[in-house]
């Protein structure tokens, strides 16, 4: 089983991979794009999960997604 996480979308995005249960890689997208919190999708991060695994695309058997619709909520009804 191998399973790619992803915490995209707000500040210090970041992939990890875990193969059969076991952590094999993780990493911060600000340390290939050397912007401190960088907050998008961390395509370069996922490349190098994918790279340290020893891992195609193709091979992945689920994608977890970070996911808290009530972040920040009270800044959220403050500024509308």
């Amino acid at each position: 089983m191998i399973i790619v996480g992803i915490n995209a979308y707000h500040g210090d995005s970041s992939a990890a991979i875990v193969v059969d249960g076991k952590l094999i890689a993780a990493a911060e997208e600000e340390r290939f794009r050397r912007v401190k919190h960088w907050a998008g999708f961390p395509s370069e991060a996922i490349k190098y999960c994918l790279s340290e695994a020893g891992v195609k695309v193709e091979d992945i058997d689920h994608i977890a997604l970070n996911r808290n619709p009530t972040a920040n909520l009270l800044k959220k009804a403050f500024s509308l």
